[in-house]
């Protein structure tokens, strides 16, 4: 069992955190309100185009970049010009950068690379979110400006904040790291515009989000099968993400006949070339390891589509044009 899996069956385990867990994490959370006082405190900075913020307040994968992407597209159809900001977790780069589809996931981060090359949206990565928005609004004009992360990264100004929540793990223990998952209060969901359950049934005034996979393509670029293709086969799926289970679920749900490869979330390149395959069988990678693999790497890289309430997209339009805005 890896690090990351004995965390989180103790996250999500069911069972409470043995007191000095409990201890530590009450350090944790007065020494982030104080870190996080200063910028909540003042006046955030004036933004050049409205910014919707898509955010969690557990770590680990929530969804929150497939609702990104959904968001580029739902509102690009309505006539917007979108664009992307992100941290860009994992790069060994500190610049704020703009991304380009042929950049290397270790300069970049992972996830914007793939929302580069799955959108073409313009995205810009920055520690500093307010840097990375005037750098990418000074590089192409844009009605609306997306942030991949940041609920609490108070100096961005935002018109709208949507906190995406992991509909099959929930909060786990309820308590802030380390002894639970919650890296934010959940007093601070009673603050933001929407929220949206990934997967799982929305309770009241949530909405619904599901990810579904709607295909495969080759690694070489060859081409595409449609996702009933590996049914009722045997395939190893390698899932370097914040919930590896939902990705085998997903995978069982299209008849695949899942060996699991889970790996800590943003595994690098390195972590997905140590797996070794004794076999011929198909190999599935998600798009966010795929972007990390070598050229010349054998297997498949599963597509997947996301599934929003129009309602949401509805909210999203009235806050940033004014219209029908409470």
């Amino acid at each position: 069992m890896t690090p990351e899996e004995v965390w989180l069956r103790r996250w999500y385990g069911g069972g409470p955190p043995a007191w000095p867990w409990r201890a530590l994490s009450l350090v944790y959370r007065g020494l982030r309100v104080l870190s996080i006082m200063p910028a909540a405190m003042s006046r955030p900075a004036a933004t050049p185009v409205p910014v919707v913020v898509v955010g969690n307040v557990t770590v680990g994968g929530s969804g929150k970049t497939p609702l990104v992407i959904a968001l580029v597209e739902g509102l690009r159809a309505r006539g917007f010009a979108v664009g992307v900001i992100s941290r860009g977790y994992g790069r060994t780069t500190h610049d704020v950068r703009l991304v380009d589809r042929h950049a290397v996931a270790t300069e970049v981060g992972d996830e914007p690379l793939m929302i580069v090359q799955r959108t073409g949206a313009p995205v810009a990565v920055g520690v500093d979110r307010v840097a990375a928005l005037r750098r990418l609004t000074d590089a192409v004009p844009l009605h609306v400006v997306i942030a991949d992360d940041g609920l609490d990264h108070w100096r961005l100004g935002r018109m709208f904040e949507i906190a995406v929540i992991d509909g099959t793990r929930g909060f786990g223990n309820g308590w802030m790291l380390p002894a639970g998952p919650l890296r934010t209060p959940l007093s601070r969901l009673s603050r933001v515009d929407a929220i949206v359950r990934n997967g799982g049934e929305p309770c009241a005034g949530e909405f619904a989000m599901h990810v579904v996979i709607d295909g495969f393509h080759a690694l070489d670029g060859s081409r595409r099968v449609a996702a009933s293709h590996f049914a009722r086969q045997s395939a190893h799926i390698i899932a370097g993400v914040g919930n590896p289970r939902r990705i085998f679920d997903a995978c069982r749900d299209r008849g695949i006949e899942v060996i699991e490869h889970p790996l800590p979330d943003h595994a690098s390149a390195e972590q997905l070339a140590r797996i070794v395959f004794d076999d011929d069988l198909p190999r599935i990678y998600t798009e966010k390891d795929a972007v990390k693999l070598t050229p010349g790497t054998p297997g498949w890289r599963m597509s997947t589509a996301t599934q929003i309430d129009t309602e949401l997209l509805d909210a999203v339009v009235a806050r940033i044009t004014g219209i029908g805005a409470d």
